[in-house]
């Protein structure tokens, strides 16, 4: 479904990315693990197009997304969570969500189904929800564009154990429906028994790559580039 080969990014004349390449299929849950600093958020924004690479290439569909304009990314089928949300803080939550969706499965009563909370708290501004409530609207908000892949940038960065917990069942939902998710945080254990396939990153550079069952079994590499 999606594949990076050999992808070059920079951020003016430093480079960030040094031929990464990955894949994620059709129904699979995959990580992408590293340390702060190491290209994670790159990756995704490289993907996205909003820092386009400047060599190497990223397909989606097997079409050439690299080098097209955000927006006509989205309009592939990829459908992003931010890092730091990112929701529009003037908007209702209603209106976030409606703000850029597409007819899909996902509409609104589905994604009350999903995060009752958001049904709750729909009348309300955006910059009115706690930081649990504003991540749940900004994955809302993704899968309103009823995308075939979700990224999700730190999917429970900040937030309170049971929220965490909460979002870690709506993305078991969501694998469970077949949704195709490439996932980054920094809660190894739940990402452990949640994903397929996980990818280790270092300096702008995949330096592993297996199962959960293969990274369980190699608590060396944890510790060497994740630092747990």
């Amino acid at each position: 479904m999606l594949l990076l080969d050999d992808v070059q990014t920079y951020y003016g004349t430093s480079q960030a990315l040094f031929g990464l390449s990955m894949e994620v299929g059709s129904g699979e849950v995959v990580t992408l693990l590293g340390r702060n600093g190491m290209g994670k958020t790159t990756t995704v924004r490289s993907i996205m197009g909003l820092t386009p690479p400047r060599a190497g290439t990223i397909r989606f569909d097997g079409a050439v997304i690299s080098g097209l304009p955000a927006f006509r990314v989205a309009q592939a089928g990829l459908g992003l969570v931010p890092e730091g949300r990112q929701i529009f803080g003037n908007l209702t939550v209603r209106e976030n969500l409606i703000a850029t969706s597409r007819p899909g499965p996902w509409d609104l009563a589905a994604i009350h189904d999903m995060f009752p909370r958001l049904r709750e708290r729909a009348g309300n501004m955006g910059n009115q929800l706690s930081g649990g409530e504003q991540q749940m609207l900004a994955i809302g908000r993704a899968l309103m564009t009823n995308p075939r892949l979700v990224i999700l940038d730190e999917a429970t960065e900040g937030l309170a154990p049971i929220v965490r917990q909460e979002i870690w069942h709506c993305l078991a939902r969501l694998k469970e429906a077949g949704q195709s998710i490439l996932l980054i945080d920094k809660n190894i254990e739940p990402m452990l028994r949640l994903a397929d396939r996980h990818y280790m990153i270092e300096k702008g550079r995949v330096v592993w790559s297996g199962t959960s069952p293969e990274l369980t079994a190699r608590p060396e590499l944890r510790q060497r580039y994740l630092g747990v």
